[in-house]
């Protein structure tokens, strides 16, 4: 295709993309279900305007890796190490439970045992880009349900290599355990010299070139070592995904993580949205029109499995059912890797040319389903809220994780939900300060790790109405919940408030557009991270500036006061810090829970 043709193609992709998302944003419908429609629209079933989907197809591919390279970015091997009890147990019982589902109901239907495993094979994984778009866009990559599905989907493109080496064993040609067991020493050789790297080379590579500061040479050196390391992933035989995420936690571990994370951004967000594009192109709408009813079985079918299975996986490692709910559906999809083992399958002869047009129309409407199922999850999840029956059976969460905490003997304290960066820094000034306080945390490795160093946390789950009667809410002197979930903070709001009508509540979320709810719901006072952020630039520009510290003040309360997410007319305000306790001999506190 010459370079004029290419050109009106691509102003054709980006054209109509545009029109749709906008279109569906008056619908309240995520960006990524507006890509994948779009797709669907231009693409050779469709209306047909793009013909030559090699381009595009490139394009997606790139993407892709610049966002499971960024997702790396935002990880590191120790925050790795803390996931691996999610990514061998959640990761193993979901891709476990389902292939074991599916291959039940093909032999109910008569198919074949070998063929019944490769439809679980298909049906088990979930699409890593879709997924974390989308929890990306809502700031939930590190919510409780965020880190148990990131969990599922690394071990998820871990089974990858394994299952397509498995694809001729299930069709009765050569093979054997002997190459599944080299590329697994080749992937594990693959992760320790990632380690390696990110520990020794890349540190100083990085360093000289930032010393030349050309920004960019800098982007080049970051793009080059992302590419570098996914072609030595994908000749390992491990996906190109694989690669640059690990070179993504391969530089997250030194100093200049995020630069790159910063310069690697508006690429990620741009070619990542042609890899929903093309998605949606593989959408054949001639098997959706001969045989909808067989189409719209199979997607609520899938779609149902995959959410239950998901769902069971985190209750058996026992989170709430709320965090269960909203990682079953966030793994309720079919992957794009999917469609490589698809057409491995088709030449092997476990899937006929008919059964591989309708397994990919419907796993493209399982994609296109998820970002809307995502954005009206919490919603679903809501129910779960009423299933203390069921939260009782499973152990999640229950007052016997505070055992110890002595909240029983504590008065005008502060409760602590979450122990992010904002939270070490909140029980570190109150411990420094010796203001008695308790923090409460969902991750047990969190928890594992700062009552290793003597802090005093506990896990639960802080929007459990028994966990906050337990951390003695009716007597504390302030709930702070600093979470990263926004939906974890509201219902630990409502929690708060149908148990303590006057108690001050501090929320800290991302986005403004999260303070209205809470408000609603009866926090006392809410701080968002974008416009405190902007505030703190203000500040340290008019302080620059030398004016007056008194000017400054007056005029950050009066940019914050006309801010539409402002305070309201007359906020609720924390009380004053409770006078210092009396100090023992040695200089520890009394008034705080004790190990």
């Amino acid at each position: 295709m010459d370079g004029p043709a290419v050109l009106q193609e691509l102003v054709v992709v980006l054209g109509v993309a545009v029109v749709v998302v906008l279109a569906l944003s008056h619908l309240r419908l995520p960006t990524i279900a507006g890509l994948i429609a779009a797709g669907a629209l231009i693409g050779p079933s469709g209306l047909g305007w793009v013909r030559d989907a090699d381009l595009i197809t490139v394009l997606a591919e790139i993407g892709v890796v610049l966002l499971l390279f960024s997702i790396g970015l935002e990880f590191s091997l120790a925050r790795l190490r803390r996931l691996w009890r999610v990514l061998l147990l959640g990761g193993g019982l979901q891709v476990g439970l389902t292939t074991l589902g599916v291959l039940a109901g093909a032999l109910a239907l008569g198919i074949p045992p070998a063929r019944g495993i490769f439809f679980g094979f298909l049906v088990a994984l979930s699409s890593t880009a879709i997924v974390l778009r989308a929890l990306a866009e809502r700031h939930e990559v590190d919510a409780p349900h965020g880190r148990l599905i990131i969990g599922a989907l690394i071990f998820q493109d871990l089974c990858v290599v394994p299952m397509m080496l498995a694809i001729p064993l299930l069709a009765g040609q050569r093979g054997g355990p002997g190459a599944l067991l080299a590329v697994l020493v080749k992937a594990g050789l693959l992760v320790l010299a990632t380690g390696l790297l990110g520990r020794t080379v890349v540190p100083r590579f990085l360093k000289d070139v930032a010393a030349t500061r050309r920004r960019e040479v800098f982007i080049l050196a970051v793009l080059g070592l992302c590419v570098g390391i996914a072609w030595m992933s994908s000749l390992a035989g491990l996906s190109l995904a694989l690669g640059a995420f690990l070179a993504g936690i391969a530089l997250a571990e030194g100093d200049y993580g995020h630069q790159a994370l910063a310069d690697v951004l508006p690429l990620r967000e741009t070619l990542s949205s042609f890899f929903f594009i093309s998605v949606g192109m593989l959408l054949d709408v001639r098997v959706l029109m001969r045989r909808p009813v067989l189409v719209a079985s199979l997607v609520v079918g899938v779609l149902v499995l995959k959410a239950v299975v998901g769902a069971v996986s985190a209750m058996v490692m026992r989170f709430p059912p709320w965090v269960a709910v909203l990682a079953g559906l966030g793994l309720a999809q079919i992957g794009e890797f999917s469609f490589v083992l698809a057409h491995e399958g088709a030449r092997a002869g476990l899937l006929s040319a008919d059964e591989q047009r309708l397994f990919v129309t419907m796993s493209v409407l399982t994609m296109w389903v998820t970002p809307v199922v995502v954005h009206f999850g919490p919603r679903l999840a809501a129910g779960a809220a009423h299933l203390k029956r069921l939260e009782a059976l499973i152990g999640a969460h229950g007052p016997h994780h505070l055992e110890g905490t002595h909240s029983d003997g504590l008065s005008d304290h502060f409760i602590i939900g979450g122990l992010g960066t904002a939270g070490r820094l909140v029980t570190r000034a109150l411990r420094e300060s010796q203001v008695p306080h308790v923090c409460i945390d969902l991750d047990p490795e969190v928890v594992a790790e700062a009552r290793r160093k003597g802090e005093s946390l506990y896990y639960g789950d802080i929007t459990s109405a028994e966990i906050l009667e337990k951390a003695g809410l009716h007597r504390a002197r302030a709930l702070v919940l600093l979470l990263d979930d926004p939906l974890g903070a509201a219902r630990a709001v409502s929690a708060a408030r149908r148990l303590h009508a006057d108690v001050p509540i501090l929320v800290r979320v991302q986005r403004l557009g999260d303070i209205p709810e809470l408000r609603e719901r009866g926090a006392s006072e809410v701080l968002a991270g974008e416009l405190e952020t902007a505030l703190e630039a203000v500040a340290r520009v008019l302080r620059s500036a030398e004016l007056p510290e008194d000017t400054v003040a007056r005029l950050l309360e009066t940019l914050r006061r006309d801010h539409p997410h402002g305070p309201p007319p007359r906020p609720a305000p924390l009380p004053p810090p409770p006078r210092l306790p009396p100090q023992s001999r040695d200089g520890e506190e009394r008034a705080g829970p004790h190990h």
